[in-house]
């Protein structure tokens, strides 16, 4: 006759308990919320932002001029629109958008992260931001407030 280790026994019951209200969980898929999805102005909009921010990385001050509204070229200085554009040698350049809300029609805001890096620097802090971006003709749409 074989002894049966309780102990063991009830180790080996829980850890199939944990197992099997766990997993259906972690194997569920979560459906998306009403609030994820995105309408074409917001697609639209996000676009001309990842455009703007694209020609601040790669320096193209030509694009990133001609992408402006007339209100936020008015509101931003020639030295600090020649400093956004033109950072020191050797750096390097990138950014991240987040989840944008709608302001109003046809404008929205998106929060970004600025980092700049240049070759003496170890660790860089992200500059943070928000970039607005209105609609300015049928499929046209402009940055109306620097980062």
């Amino acid at each position: 006759m074989e002894v049966v280790d309780f102990g063991q026994f009830r180790l080996i019951r829980v850890l199939l308990l944990c197992l099997l209200t766990v997993n259906p969980s972690l194997s569920a898929k979560a459906k998306p919320s009403a609030s994820s999805a995105a309408d074409p102005d917001y697609v639209s909009a996000l676009a001309a932002a990842n455009r703007f921010l694209h020609a601040w990385q790669t320096q193209d001050h030509e694009t990133g001029l001609l992408m402006l509204t007339n209100t936020a070229r008015h509101h931003t200085s020639e030295d600090r629109l020649q400093e956004f554009f033109s950072p020191g040698p050797a750096t390097q350049q990138a950014f991240e958008i987040s989840r944008g809300r709608k302001l109003k029609a046809g404008r929205y805001a998106f929060p970004v992260a600025l980092f700049e890096i240049r070759e003496d620097q170890r660790w860089i802090h992200p500059r943070f931001s928000q970039i607005i971006v209105i609609r300015t003709g049928i499929d046209d749409w402009a940055i109306d407030k620097l980062p």
